[in-house]
This record gives C-alpha cells, sequence and structure tokens, in this order.
C-alpha cells in the first residue's frame, strides 16, 4: 500500500481528481450552477466521439463501395456511353456547321460564276493512307452527279480532282501529287504562265511547285496564281496558291517557283466538287 502511495501512478490519479474538482468548483463560482457528472463526461469526451464518428463513417462509405461495387460499375458504364454519345453528336455537329459554313461560301461564289455547278457539300471520309500527297476521299459519287476528272474546290481555292468515282465514294488526287498538273496563269499580269505540278519534297511542306516558267517573267513573291482554263479541266480564274520563291529549275532552262496552296490540303473536313461549267470539256482527262 505504501509502495503505491509512493507510486507515479497514484499521483497521477491523484492530479486528474484535482483537476475534476477544480472544473467543478470554478463552474459553481462562476456560473451558479453546479457541473453534473454526466455533462462534464460529455464534455471531456466530446473530441473522441466525434473522431469516433468520423471513423464509423468513413467505415460504412467503404463497405458501400465494396457491396454495391457492381452497381456502380454499371452506373460508371452507363454514364461513359451517355458521355460518348454526347461526344459523336457535337462531332456531327461541328461537321454538319463546317459543311454549312462551306455552303455558305461557294454559293457566295456561284454569284459570281453563275455557269458553276455544285455539289453538296462532301465530307471527307478519310486521306488515303501512305500517301504523301494527301489524297482523299468524299462520301459523294456518281449518285450525287459526280464524275471522274470534276474539279474539286472549297471557297478559298482549287483542291485537287476526282480520279475514282463510285455510287456513292469518290477519291480525290490533290495539287500536291506529281501527277495532277494544272496550267496557271500570274493573277496580278494575267501574262506568267506555268504549270502546277507536285513533287515529294515540296509535298513534304505543304507546298505544290510552279514549273516551265519563261525566264522572262515579272512573277514574285507573294503573286497569287489561279488556274488558266485553257483545256476545259478546270474553270477558269479559280485561285490556286501563291508564290512563296522562285528560282531555276534544275537545267536551268525556265523559272521555278514554290507555291502556297491557298487550301491547306491536309486538315480538309469538307469541300465542293464542280460538276459542270462554262467551257468544260466533254472528254475524260486529268491534266489542264
Amino acid at each position: 500500500m505504501r509502495d503505491f502511495i509512493k507510486s507515479t501512478r497514484f499521483k497521477i490519479l491523484l492530479a486528474f481528481l484535482a483537476f475534476l474538482v477544480g472544473i467543478m468548483v470554478y463552474a459553481v463560482t462562476k456560473g451558479g450552477y453546479s457541473v453534473s457528472g454526466a455533462s462534464f463526461i460529455n464534455t471531456l469526451t466530446k473530441p473522441f466521439r466525434a473522431a469516433s464518428n468520423g471513423i464509423s463513417m468513413k467505415m460504412e462509405h467503404t463497405v458501400d463501395k465494396l457491396k454495391n461495387a457492381d452497381r456502380y460499375f454499371e452506373e460508371n458504364e452507363q454514364l461513359r456511353k451517355q458521355i460518348g454519345e454526347l461526344n459523336a453528336q457535337l462531332t456531327d455537329y461541328d461537321a454538319v456547321k463546317a459543311e454549312g459554313e462551306e455552303l455558305r461560301k461557294c454559293v457566295k461564289k456561284k454569284q459570281d460564276h453563275e455557269d458553276y455547278l455544285l455539289s453538296q457539300p462532301c465530307k471527307v471520309l478519310g486521306y488515303v493512307t501512305n500517301d504523301p500527297f494527301k489524297s482523299f476521299t468524299i462520301d459523294k459519287g456518281s449518285d450525287d452527279g459526280i464524275l471522274t476528272y470534276c474539279p474539286v474546290v472549297t471557297a478559298e481555292g482549287l483542291v485537287g480532282i476526282t480520279v475514282e468515282v463510285s455510287e456513292h465514294v469518290s477519291t480525290v488526287r490533290t495539287i500536291l501529287s506529281p501527277d495532277l498538273s494544272v496550267a496557271a496563269v500570274a493573277s496580278a499580269s494575267n501574262a506568267d504562265q506555268g504549270i502546277i505540278e507536285g513533287n515529294v519534297l515540296s509535298s513534304e511542306s505543304g507546298h505544290t511547285k510552279l514549273i516551265h516558267v519563261p525566264k522572262k517573267n515579272k512573277l514574285k513573291r507573294g503573286d497569287l496564281m489561279i488556274t488558266a482554263g485553257s483545256s476545259g479541266i478546270f474553270p477558269k480564274d479559280y485561285p490556286i496558291g501563291t508564290i512563296i520563291e522562285t528560282g531555276f529549275d534544275s537545267n536551268g532552262l525556265s523559272v521555278c517557283a514554290e507555291i502556297q496552296p491557298c487550301v491547306d490540303v491536309a486538315r480538309l473536313t469538307s469541300v465542293i466538287v464542280i460538276t459542270d461549267f462554262s467551257g468544260k470539256k466533254e472528254e475524260d482527262e486529268d491534266e489542264d
């Protein structure tokens, strides 16, 4: 017994009892009322009860997730599906909007060229795999009045020509291709002429080439080249691109120029096909 009274444990117990007595005396002298044992215990244990409630809620939440994991997974999958459908609708809306804008611009172009017979806006389905010259397919074909060797354009400029046509799909060869030659003339002078014809090096930068230009010319950087319309495959005076720089070809006999197309053929979403125009040739040709 003496050992217990002298022990540290007994001293701590006395200090705790003294603390309780002090709290009760303070409450009586300051508030004019006594503190009940239950009230005091509630006050003392409040932080512990709050922590216990928090732990309990977390445990319930964890158990709920484990118990209803399958249901939550199904709901999550349904939400993912709905988001996918909404994104698809948004993509379709953007495509329709782009087609409508392209049609509006081309209708304005047609007002300046009443002889043009235009297709409905054609959606670009995709680019031909491994083609450095950016050939692509569109969602219109012979059932829509499109034939082979019809000019393909946007309101900004010439894109290329149709080369393969089925009932509902057509393939377009672009002005970046060396297999497409277009007679061109400088818009400013209407005199300096050449042939627009692509090559591998120019196509890497999204450019095409103006070749077979006479040495005596007035071409300069920034000049706009337009279709000459000399053989009836392309309508006359349609924009093609602007001159970036001029130089001599490999044999030094004629001038050539690097051309920045008016249309970025690598980023097309919709195009228009000119199915008929004044001066069009009836024979199927792919060179102008």
